[in-house]
This record gives C-alpha cells, sequence and structure tokens, in this order.
C-alpha cells in the first residue's frame, strides 16, 4: 500500500484555515492529499453536471473544501472505539449506574449522505471496572463520523461498552432530527426520532424507569 502523503491544516481564532501565524488552535486537521485530490476532481465534476461553474469565484476553492470536510466528518473509519475505551479502563468497586447524558451527535445518513443531528445519552453499571467518562463522547463521535442509520449507531456504542467493560448492563437513547426528513421527502421540520438499545441490567423494568427518568430531567 502507498504511503498516505498527509496534509495538516491549523485553524486561527476564526475557525479560518491558515499557515503559519502566532494565534493558533491547538486543533490540527489531518488529510491524505491524495484522497483530497480525487475527491475534489469528483466534486468539480458534479458541479459542472448540475449546471454550475466550479471556476467561478465562489467556486474555486469548494471542491477542496468538500473533500475536506468529508474526510473530516467520516473520519471513524480510521479510528477503533475498542482502543479508546481500553486506554482509560480503571479497576473500581463502584456498581451504581454510571450516565452521561446530552452527548451532541453529528452524522451522515447513509442512504441520502444528509446529516443527522441531536444527542445521545450512555450509561451503563459497572461491574469492578469503570472506564474516564470522556471516552464515552469519544467512542460515540467515532461512529457518528461514519455514513450511519440512528438504529446501528445506537446499538454500535452498547456493544462497544459491553465488549470492553463487561458491565452488569448498558443503555443508550439517542435522539436526532433528519434533514433528509426535514429539507426533502416528508419535509417535517419538526420530527424528532428516538432510538434506544439495552442490555442486562438495563432490560429490567426498574432500572430502565430509573435511566428514562434520569436522561429527562432537566439540568
Amino acid at each position: 500500500m502507498a504511503e498516505k502523503k498527509i496534509v495538516t491544516d491549523q485553524l486561527n481564532e476564526n475557525g479560518a484555515t491558515v499557515r503559519g501565524g502566532s494565534k493558533m488552535y491547538e486543533r490540527h486537521d489531518l488529510y491524505d492529499a491524495d484522497t483530497t485530490d480525487t475527491l475534489q476532481d469528483h466534486v468539480s465534476n458534479m458541479l459542472r453536471v448540475l449546471g454550475e461553474d466550479p471556476e467561478r469565484e465562489g467556486l474555486v476553492k469548494t471542491p477542496e473544501r468538500v473533500a475536506k470536510a468529508y474526510q473530516f466528518l467520516l473520519q471513524g473509519y480510521d479510528q477503533d472505539p475498542r482502543a479508546i475505551l481500553e486506554s482509560a479502563l480503571f479497576d473500581e468497586a463502584y456498581s451504581e449506574m454510571i450516565l452521561v447524558k446530552d452527548i451532541e451527535i453529528y452524522s451522515l445518513c447513509e442512504h441520502h449522505m444528509l446529516p443527522f443531528y441531536g444527542k445521545a445519552h450512555v450509561a451503563y453499571i459497572p461491574d469492578g471496572k469503570i472506564v474516564g467518562l470522556s471516552k464515552i463522547p469519544r467512542v460515540v463521535d467515532v461512529f457518528a463520523r461514519r455514513l450511519q442509520v440512528q438504529e446501528r449507531l445506537t446499538v454500535q456504542v452498547r456493544e462497544a461498552i459491553d465488549e470492553v467493560l463487561q458491565p452488569l448492563g448498558t443503555a443508550v437513547v439517542i435522539e436526532a432530527r433528519h434533514l433528509c426528513m426535514m429539507m426533502r421527502g416528508a419535509e417535517k421540520q419538526n420530527s424528532m426520532t428516538t432510538t434506544s438499545a439495552m442490555s442486562g441490567e438495563f432490560e429490567t423494568a426498574v432500572t430502565r424507569s430509573e435511566f428514562m427518568r434520569l436522561i429527562q430531567a432537566s439540568g
């Protein structure tokens, strides 16, 4: 396999791409140069097919921007959610529910490649091991940054936690709005889709009810 040529974009305080300069965010976005070249050619062709001129002033840099945007939005394919969890496992006797709620999610529907966005609520009951709290949102992001359907995304998060932590139970609820439903098709702007995936103790009525009550509580 050919070695990837990695290009780094640095972002200034306004989110603009810069190369050099003294005031930077610490975030560095990495892009494969060959992938960027290939994708931007396809975007240019798409613009022409749709009746646009990719050479006009407002669109000259659009193919490159789109190519980099999709690499960023789909970066989850190159990340291992289980390795993320395994990097921050701790032995702990705590055996009550641990809930991380209102995790922002941004993903792309695999049917139209349009965004869906919302929030995820993830809980588990440990059985001797806990994980660093920041790792749960990171795992959600890894699966969200792929072409997805909400149902699969919900189950994948639960399965990753079950596999690595082997807890007494895991619960995941995702609430999201889908632009494929809001902008085209049914054009229902106020619709919300909710999916859930439960295992272990969360399959019992009492624990499930406690979980649902906690994620619905304000603040």
